[in-house]
C-alpha cells in the first residue's frame, strides 16, 4: 500500500502537466488568430478601402467602422483599436514574418513594437529627405549642412 500515494502523486503531476500544456497551446493559438485578425483588418482598411489615402475620408471610415463593429461585437472595436490595426498592418507588411512574430510575441508586445517600427521608418524617411533637401531647409547657413550631417549620423 505504500506505493499507491506516490503513484497517485505522479499521476496527478502528469495530468497537471497535460492540462497546463494544453492551456498554453490554446492561449498561443488564440493569440496568433487574434493578431492575424487585427493585421487583416488593418490591411483591408488600408489597402482596399483607403488605398493609401488618409485625411478626412480615412477618419470617416474609421469612425463608421468603429460604431458599427461596436454595435455588433461589443467593446474592443474603438477608433483607437482600429488605428492600432491600421498602423500594425503598415508596420509589418509581410504576413509570413508577422506569423512568425505572433507565435512568439503577444498582441500587446507587437502593438508596442509596431510604434517602434513606425517611428524608425519615419526617422529614416525624414533623414533621407533632410539629406536630399538640406539646402532648402537651411538655406542661409554655411555651417548648417555639416551640423545636419553630424545629427543624421547619430540616428
Amino acid at each position: 500500500m505504500s506505493t499507491k500515494p506516490s503513484t497517485d502523486t505522479a499521476l496527478l503531476h502528469d495530468i497537471r502537466q497535460l492540462i497546463d500544456s494544453a492551456r498554453q497551446r490554446t492561449a498561443t493559438a488564440v493569440n496568433v488568430e487574434l493578431t492575424l485578425l487585427y493585421w487583416h483588418i488593418g490591411r483591408r482598411i488600408s489597402v482596399d478601402v483607403l488605398e493609401g489615402q488618409r485625411a478626412e475620408y480615412g477618419k470617416q471610415i474609421v469612425v463608421m467602422l468603429s460604431a458599427q463593429l461596436t454595435r455588433e461585437y461589443g467593446k474592443g472595436w474603438s477608433e483607437k483599436q482600429l488605428h492600432h490595426c491600421l498602423r500594425f498592418a503598415e508596420s509589418f507588411p509581410d504576413e509570413q514574418i508577422l506569423y512568425t512574430l505572433c507565435r512568439e510575441l503577444s498582441w500587446s508586445h507587437l502593438r508596442q513594437l509596431t510604434y517602434v517600427v513606425f517611428l524608425k521608418r519615419a526617422t529614416i524617411t525624414f533623414s533621407a529627405s533632410l539629406r536630399v533637401n538640406k539646402s532648402r531647409f537651411l538655406p542661409n547657413s554655411r555651417q548648417a549642412p555639416a551640423c545636419v550631417d553630424c545629427y543624421l549620423e547619430r540616428l
